[in-house]
């Protein structure tokens, strides 16, 4: 009995996600490691209406996936990318704004003893709120420290550990103790999968700014160039006239010529 409700099941979570692929345009391919259940609804929460997150097995994923190739052969390309604890995210949303969605919805969680660190922790010099019988805590470590009016205090300021360190048991137990929250985990967008087109998670944090400057740049180099090599183009000329009408009023400063258009300068 718990076989056949564990295959029913099965074959309808794989039916939630065909129907998926049908109802939505895009897709955020995302990782979850260290989102917990709990946190994982309170995302679901926050993004209600906006998009739909689908958690499942890789294998699961892919054979759905393999079997809709059929008709989109396109999605091989992010079948390819479901590797590690990822879900994927369908919206008809900015992929932009739902990948900022997602990262408004992080949580500070501890350190625990043996994961990678996910950034550095420094711990500043000066008065904690450690009683002195923890002492043996910052002695493990080789922090100095002494005991102030009933209480430890940090001698120096110490780099606890830095990012991609091991965090051992001391450290993730000091931190505890210390009610220092030194991470933050949460759906992190790795790929987005937008009209046929699987692309990095970095393309979604170019803005229309960004791109503007960019243009601006770009022309401005091309100008510069065009100038020196004397010739001329669409982005060049407005500076050759500028340079040209600046030549003319250095000449007009320094001998008796004037023009129409020097006159309101020097007023000849």
């Amino acid at each position: 009995m718990a076989t056949k409700k564990l295959q029913s099941r099965k074959y309808e979570l794989a039916e939630q996600l065909e129907s998926l692929f049908d109802e939505y345009k895009s897709i955020l391919v995302v990782g979850a490691d260290n989102v917990g259940s709990n946190q994982m609804h309170e995302i679901r929460k926050s993004c209600r209406g906006k998009c739909v997150i689908y958690c499942g097995k890789n294998t699961q994923m892919r054979r759905v996936i393999r079997k809709l190739e059929e008709t989109r052969p396109e999605l091989d390309k992010l079948r390819a990318s479901l590797k590690l604890n990822v879900a994927l995210v369908f919206t008809n949303e900015s992929l932009a704004s739902m990948a900022d969605l997602l990262e408004d919805n992080k949580m500070p969680a501890p350190a625990k003893a043996g994961q990678t660190a996910q950034c550095g922790v420094k711990l500043d010099k000066g008065m904690t709120s450690l009683e002195p019988t923890q002492t043996n805590f910052l002695q493990a470590l080789n922090i100095g420290s002494k005991i102030t009016k009933g209480m430890i205090e940090i001698i120096n300021d110490v780099q606890l550990f830095n990012a991609g360190d091991k965090v051992d048991a001391s450290q993730a137990a000091l931190l505890q103790k210390m009610d220092i929250l030194p991470f933050a985990y949460g759906l992190v967008c790795k790929a987005a999968f937008e009209d046929g087109t699987l692309f990095s998670s970095e393309v979604l944090k170019i803005t229309d700014d960004i791109i503007v400057n960019k243009f601006k740049s770009a022309c401005m180099n091309v100008a510069a160039i065009s100038i020196e090599c004397g010739q001329p183009n669409l982005v060049s000329v407005p500076y050759s006239i500028l340079l040209a009408y600046s030549n003319l009023l250095a000449i007009a400063d320094q001998t008796s010529y004037s023009f129409k258009y020097s006159d309101k300068f020097f007023g000849k």
